[in-house]
């Protein structure tokens, strides 16, 4: 069965989540959503330096917005600043060198940004990682959760504050289509139980990325939260991570622009901000988190047993350092 609903949601994504998708959708796209001057707004972008955070930090530094970029690598960062600095002519883009797979140094950066700056109206967290062979970071934290998932939570629940006080606060989370075929598991979150599988690791975090986007919708109503899927996106990571993957799908992949196209319109535009707060987004539309006549709906509990286990977490890690 598992085998058939793969074949089945692959077979959705050749037709929506390639470039052929994104120019289909691109037909009901409403030209002047993204004819905006975002000056004076501010907006963090994880993974910055390249692929769907680049495309998103250039676009964001051509329409006026300071950018404030968090990268792990501080050359392939430095030069990415300079090529959008060049590009778009706006010199309020900073870089900012934090791994997010370091817990505890993601919550020191993000308590340090709190006292130097006095606001921060769009948080986008686009970093991630597909890591195939089960690590662990400092904390003990197996790597991919810790990069997509802890670090995502940390970083959003610690600037939760300082977004509740800027103009028109937005949240938004990159997850991905492939958490569709997979049900959020709540007694394995280091993935220590079965078989390490990177690939099935990294949509079970993007599952719990879109858990979080709903809870904190629900939890803070002045923010507006959105998670969403770039579709298939010819990036480094993807030819990196998923090389069989990306050499198949070759010219069908979408760029970087295409991918980015979402989190823009949703970080930017005022129309994305008339949208209720907590859903995901495909090509600019809200589009269910699960597949018709899916197994992977949670139940309340199991969704309080997530953040509760997130919570706790969280908790310890930063305890220890205050």
């Amino acid at each position: 069965m598992s085998l058939y609903r793969n074949a089945v949601w692959f077979l959705n994504g050749i037709h929506q989540y390639t470039r052929k998708g994104y120019e289909s959708a691109l037909r009901d796209f409403e030209p002047k959503d993204l004819d905006v001057s975002v000056v004076g707004r501010s907006f963090m972008i994880t993974g910055a330096n390249s692929g769907i955070g680049r495309a998103t930090a250039m676009a964001i530094a051509q329409k006026g917005g300071t950018v404030h970029m968090v990268c792990r690598n501080k050359d392939k960062a430095e030069e990415a600043r300079a090529d959008i600095v060049s590009e778009s002519g706006n010199t309020e883009v900073h870089v900012h060198i934090v791994d997010m797979s370091e817990t505890h140094k993601v919550w020191e950066f993000a308590e340090a940004f709190k006292r130097q700056y006095p606001a921060l109206n769009v948080l986008i967290n686009n970093a991630g990682c597909m890591v195939h062979k089960r690590e662990v970071n400092a904390e003990g934290l197996e790597k991919n959760f810790a990069t997509n998932t802890m670090g995502v939570f940390i970083l959003t629940q610690t600037l939760i504050p300082l977004l509740q006080k800027s103009r028109d606060p937005r949240v938004i989370t990159v997850s991905s289509g492939g958490m569709l075929v997979h049900k959020l598991r709540v007694d394995d979150l280091q993935s220590e139980k079965d078989y390490f599988d990177g690939v099935m690791v990294y949509a079970q975090n993007k599952r719990q990325q879109v858990v979080l986007t709903q809870e904190w919708a629900q939890a803070n109503p002045d923010i507006h939260f959105s998670a969403m899927h770039p579709g298939w996106v010819d990036t480094a990571a993807v030819s990196t991570s998923m090389p069989q993957f990306h050499q198949m799908m070759g010219k069908r992949l979408r760029s970087a622009e295409q991918g980015a196209d979402t989190v823009v319109w949703l970080a930017s535009s005022r129309a994305a901000a008339r949208t209720r707060s907590g859903q995901f987004f495909q090509d600019r539309t809200p589009v269910p988190a699960h597949l018709p006549l899916a197994w992977t709906h949670s139940s309340a509990e199991d969704i309080q047993v997530f953040m509760t286990q997130m919570e706790n977490l969280g908790r310890s890690f930063t305890e220890n350092l205050m």
